[in-house]
């Protein structure tokens, strides 16, 4: 880091640390005065504005985020992390991570959006519930406390509920919302009455002091059913067995770019609060014997990857597909926790799943992108009606195809070499057998990845096949994540090497 940016972040007071936060939440703020200021005029407020508003604000956040990053804010060279409003909120390397996953994320979807929804007369409350929702999830990772963990989450689903059944009109939009709030309600309640568990095990919210009386707690049947109800209330946010029944119902129903928002994003912050909560507050070594966490998500790992891929191969809606595969990659993403050890390579292990969950926003979310151009064309949405896209679209379709052989773990895509770092940082750990399954999952995952490329680019179009004007925000959108897919391949090295730093941290 420059001596000028150690001076200017030294000058800053320990607040400003949550500017990324501050950032999203201004303007999701700034979306709701701007549209009511000028909602009476005729015409309404301008599409481009709102999406500029909320593209800008993802933006400056992604930015603040990354200087941070970059400069090691809340990291051992600048003095460790910044802990705020008692020990609550933490700023470190990991939270600044997660957040440029969130921020990129969201300002894809802003961009796609400007086309998705620019007929609906509600276009401000859309993007202002966007800012809010990244605005929880960044939060989320900056959690160090079960009460802020579970405040930010809240905080992250609420509007995450109104985007799902933001098609009012929609009957299919209306259902996803009402199952996807109901399965949401069940699991913040067993989410909460574990935190209660947990505090009264330990006598404290906060993730240190957890930790300093977690080993001698005389309640370890209290804590035991705690730890699993907490491993529940995760398991719901990152789509993960056996809370993973509201993904493929409100993926489906949700406006595609909103189904790329939660299955990228709001994925990634489930991961974010689980890292931090069980190494932090469970660190292992020095948690009860009946108490074994480790052993829970290996059995979730191997089973949610499992049923993921099995289930996305049998599919015909290729918006379902996506859902049930990103159920799949949550199982990969969960030997980032299954693989730890006491004295192994577990920095190695977490930070291959931070990276893993960095290249999987940029390719999933791509993906789910191009299907909300697919529905903007009114093409339809099974793997037939996608026949011979690539006569009428063939930069879209290409974009689709990177998106496709990235997220089956094929070379050269980003997606490739996150799996192999995933996958052999597990088997460094000792644990093969997790790098087996997921790798006999992968190869499973080829077949349906492949059925949409075949689609596209081998068989005959319909007859009369034609898809209209070029939207220009999700095309934008679509080959941004398209080119960033690609560049992680080359960027992979420093990514990784981020991620495993700032894993470190945490051990």
């Amino acid at each position: 880091m420059s001596a000028s940016a150690l001076a200017l972040q030294s000058s800053l007071p320990d607040w400003a640390a949550t500017a990324p936060a501050i950032i999203l939440a201004l303007a999701g703020l700034a979306l709701l005065l701007v549209d009511s200021l000028r909602s009476s005029r005729e015409g309404g407020v301008s599409n481009a504005l709102l999406a500029g508003i909320a593209t800008a604000g993802s933006l400056s956040a992604f930015a603040v985020a990354g200087w941070f990053l970059l400069s090691g804010t809340g990291q051992p060279q600048t003095g460790g992390a910044i802990t705020l409003y008692g020990d609550a909120i933490v700023v470190d390397g990991m939270s600044l991570f997660f957040t440029l996953i969130f921020t990129v994320v969201a300002a894809m979807v802003s961009v796609a959006s400007y086309d998705y929804i620019g007929d609906k007369s509600t276009r401000g409350e859309y993007y202002s519930l966007v800012m809010f929702a990244a605005t929880g999830m960044t939060l989320m990772s900056m959690a160090n406390s079960l009460a802020t963990v579970f405040v930010s989450l809240e905080l992250a689903s609420l509007p995450s509920f109104a985007l799902v059944a933001f098609l009012k009109t929609d009957r299919g939009s209306i259902e996803a919302g009402l199952k996807y709030f109901l399965i949401g309600a069940l699991s913040s309640a067993v989410f909460a009455f574990g935190i209660s568990l947990v505090y009264a095990a330990t006598g404290s919210l906060l993730l240190g002091d957890i930790a300093s009386s977690v080993g001698d707690t005389p309640f370890v049947g209290v804590l035991g059913i705690g730890v699993l109800m907490l491993i529940g209330g995760f398991s719901y946010k990152t789509a993960s067995v056996p809370f993973h029944f509201w993904a493929p119902e409100a993926y489906e129903g949700a406006p595609a770019p909103i189904s790329a928002f939660l299955s990228s994003a709001s994925k990634a912050a489930g991961f974010a609060v689980a890292f931090r909560v069980f190494v932090e507050a469970f660190p292992l070594g020095q948690i009860p014997a009946g108490v074994d966490w480790v052993l829970a998500f290996q059995v979730l790992a191997v089973v949610t990857m499992t049923l993921g891929n099995f289930a996305a191969a049998t599919q015909e809606n290729v918006k379902r597909m996506l859902a049930y595969s990103s159920i799949g990659h949550a199982g990969y993403a969960l030997i980032g926790l299954a693989a730890l050890s006491v004295g192994g390579p577990n920095a190695n292990v977490l930070g291959a799943s931070m990276a893993h969950l960095m290249v999987y926003g940029f390719m999933n979310t791509g993906a789910f992108l191009f299907i909300a151009m697919v529905e903007h064309w009114g093409v339809g949405r099974t793997f037939e009606d996608y026949n011979g896209l690539s006569t009428r679209a063939p930069m879209a379709c290409l974009a689709m195809t990177v998106f496709m052989f990235s997220l089956a773990g094929l070379p050269p895509f980003g997606g490739f070499l996150s799996k192999y770092a995933l996958f052999l940082s597990a088997i460094e750990a000792g644990f093969w057998w997790l790098a087996a399954f997921g790798a006999v999952n992968s190869a499973l995952s080829l077949y349906y990845y492949s059925r949409v490329v075949k689609a596209m680019w081998i068989e005959d179009p319909k007859e009369g096949l034609e898809l209209g004007t070029k939207p220009v925000g999700l095309y934008a959108a679509v080959i941004f994540a398209a080119v960033g897919t690609l560049l992680l391949l080359p960027a992979f090295a420093p990514v990784i090497e981020t991620a495993q730093t700032v894993a470190a941290a945490l051990f």
